[in-house]
């Protein structure tokens, strides 16, 4: 099985998170697919960027939920990485557009735990079905109802539940919640089997965020669907030259 790359907020290691820079670095460097997470400015915009509060991205006190995007877009995206460089913080059109010419995959985060946005669900699958992508994405978040809000919806997309805290046979609980997608924090592989049993129940296991090379090799062993990093350039030079590896076994 050949694990996807997919690049965390873009090629984040290298460029500013969430940016169309970090999505058109990862297209270059040939990444699989996108992460990307989206929330709603205070006019209905489907903007893409994780913080709520974007103090720590960009030096400015303002919440996203609050904020106009013609506001939002004035910030300085890169402003966090104090080399002096600049960047804006896209719509989600951008982005699908981007999509859908590079021909990559994209993991949509919807960021509804802190802030309820109001039909967040709606509104993000009616533009993936307007850019005729449904095919090519995957819908996750930490809010697990929303998830199951967006299977009720109808959507093709696959979908997938994130989280953070050891769960119980993790893949009995996305089963029973109908989802076929597991997003784990990476270290909850240490589960003996954990994506051999997700397997066999066909669940898709996506473990982020995987940046150190030996974590990267460690996780390609054991075959997960995908791998989701900040360096996508590192983990596609690991994955392509890993014939022959033995598996280690979770640490």
């Amino acid at each position: 099985m050949r694990t996807l790359i997919f690049a965390h907020r873009g090629a984040s290691a290298h460029a500013p998170e969430n940016t169309m820079e970090a999505f058109r670095l990862a297209w270059d460097v040939g990444a699989d697919g996108l992460e990307i997470d989206v929330q709603k400015s205070a006019d209905g915009q489907l903007v893409v960027t994780h913080d709520e509060n974007l103090a720590r991205l960009t030096g400015v006190d303002a919440e996203v939920a609050s904020t106009p995007y013609s506001e939002l877009r004035a910030l300085n995206a890169a402003a966090f990485r104090k080399d002096g460089s600049t960047a804006y913080i896209p719509l989600l059109e951008e982005v699908l557009e981007l999509v859908k010419n590079s021909g990559l995959y994209l993991n949509i985060e919807l960021k509804n735990t802190v802030v309820l946005y109001p039909e967040l669900e709606e509104d993000t699958l009616a533009m993936v079905r307007d850019f005729g992508l449904e095919e090519r994405i995957i819908f996750s978040s930490f809010n697990h109802y929303s998830i199951v809000k967006l299977k009720a919806l109808g959507t093709t997309a696959e979908l997938a539940l994130l989280y953070t805290e050891g769960l119980y046979e993790p893949w009995n609980y996305a089963k029973g919640c109908g989802i076929a997608g597991l997003h784990p924090y990476y270290a909850n592989l240490v589960i003996p089997d954990y994506v051999a049993e997700s397997h066999a129940l066909g669940i898709a296991v996506r473990p982020w965020t995987v940046n150190s090379p030996d974590r990267l090799r460690q996780l390609l062993t054991l075959e997960p669907d995908a791998l989701i990093t900040d360096d996508p350039a590192l983990a596609l030079a690991l994955r392509d030259g890993n014939v022959g590896l033995k598996n280690p076994g979770p640490q």
